[in-house]
């Protein structure tokens, strides 16, 4: 099996052959690429006892990509609308798998002068991806953000407190049909000051529910959370330790942690279980601050890799 036209004189495609019900299949290593045009080729004058030099050629075109633009950016997390200036990262979700590959061409930050921030993430070739390709994780360079590091101290940080940016995706982005975006989209926020506090749950305000009913149990926090990471770093325990089975959602810009029970609550008392290596919107967790002396001896200030908060329900 060969791409392209036959006088490009090219190695057959690498694949694996095989019989399945009465015919030879063939699995192409790689997917075939719509548009460009496969030849099978077939000499029966090679079989044992065949003579002759006949060839049997079959072509097949899979037809082109619908390159009408349907992918949009569907958020931008965190959704608050003033971040700390030490803000560790971004998440961007799509409505349909991306292109890997280029991707820091189509991300800008830009000031209040629509001026393009020199260099303000972390430019790496392993792409931080979720599986399905709907979500990317956007750090920004951490040496525009410790303090004592050259880049810091070299360029700057990457935002300043006080000043407003744009966070801006172009819509020439490629989605994994390799059609562009439906149109571009854009964040915009005001930069507060740095944060080097580790959360502190207990100034976590729990609102538990009445029993016999499948009211949210209800976590106000001080500060916005990190999403991703609140999103799954929470759970719930009966006093017995069994786990409590619900969906947890997040609301009022990542400062409200919401968890909805899937059977309804019983009288007794809970367990809110936190993993220590939560965040806050600039990496800082719980014990831990993000910005430490990588040379210095620091111990986290907690030895348990979870803390609970607990609540009843009468």
């Amino acid at each position: 099996v060969y791409a392209g036209k036959a006088d490009a004189n090219l190695p057959p495609m690498l694949g694996k052959y095989h019989f399945q019900n009465n015919a030879l299949r063939f699995d192409p290593q790689f997917p075939l690429e719509p548009g460009v045009t496969y030849r099978a080729v077939f000499l029966p004058g090679q079989l044992p006892g065949a003579s002759g030099n006949s060839v049997i050629t079959a072509t097949f075109t899979p037809p082109p990509r619908d390159l009408t633009p349907t992918t949009v950016v569907t958020q931008i997390y965190p959704t608050a609308d003033t971040l700390p200036e030490n803000l560790l990262k971004f998440y961007l979700h799509f409505s349909a798998p991306m292109r890997r590959g280029g991707i820091y061409e189509h991300i800008h930050l830009l000031d209040a002068a629509g001026k393009a921030v020199e260099l303000p993430f972390l430019e790496i070739d392993e792409e931080l991806w979720n599986q399905d390709l709907t979500r990317l994780t956007l750090f920004i360079d951490p040496g525009r953000i410790k303090r004592g590091v050259k880049p810091l101290e070299e360029i700057g940080p990457s935002m300043e407190a006080g000043k407003s940016y744009k966070l801006v995706i172009d819509r020439e982005w490629r989605d994994g049909n390799g059609a562009p975006l439906k149109a571009s989209f854009e964040k915009a926020f005001r930069v507060g000051p740095a944060d080097r506090q580790p959360p502190d749950q207990t100034q976590w305000q729990v609102q538990p529910p009445t029993a016999d009913g499948r009211q949210a149990l209800t976590i106000n926090f001080p500060e916005p959370m990190e999403h991703a990471l609140a999103s799954r770093m929470i759970a719930v325990t009966k006093e017995s330790g069994e786990n409590v089975l619900g969906k947890v959602a997040l609301g009022n810009q990542e400062r409200r942690w919401t968890f909805v029970p899937d059977a309804p609550w019983q009288h007794g008392r809970y367990n809110i279980v936190i993993q220590t290596t939560i965040e806050d919107l600039a990496g800082n967790n719980i014990g831990k601050p993000f910005e430490v002396d990588v040379f210095k001896n620091i111990q986290r200030n907690l030895t348990s890799q979870t803390v609970k908060l607990t609540f009843e329900i009468r």
